[in-house]
């Protein structure tokens, strides 16, 4: 895990709003159903074509509260939304996200993730 990420969690830990998110026993058992590799296809594909774009569809409320490891990740990694990602990582709205951009946002949901749930 990278310096960058690793200041980001540490800030995100911070927020009591960010802190509350938690994976639930049954995300758990699906990272280990799937396996980690294929989570972390979910998170690039969930990323790109959900927050990636320079005007997403239905910005601020694209990413559902539950459903997926991943989507409990970006809520709790401030990667959800636009706003979020402004507000939180200092990534500009309004255009698409470079691949150095979406490399951040999955590595950053990924090490949350491997954080907090058995994946081996």
């Amino acid at each position: 895990m990278t310096a960058k990420i690793l200041i980001a969690l540490t800030a995100l830990k911070k927020s009591k709003f960010r802190s509350r998110f938690k994976l639930t026993d049954k995300e758990k058992q699906y990272i280990r159903d799937k396996g980690i590799d294929t989570i972390r296809s979910h998170a690039m594909d969930f990323v790109t074509a959900r927050l990636a774009p320079a005007s997403p569809k239905n910005d601020g409320k694209q990413t559902p509260m539950r459903g997926h490891p991943v989507f409990i990740a970006q809520h709790a990694t401030a990667t959800c939304c636009r706003g979020c990602l402004w507000k939180w990582h200092r990534i500009e709205k309004g255009r698409a996200l470079i691949q150095d951009e979406i490399g951040f946002v999955v590595a950053l949901v990924m090490g949350w993730i491997l954080d907090r749930s058995p994946h081996g």
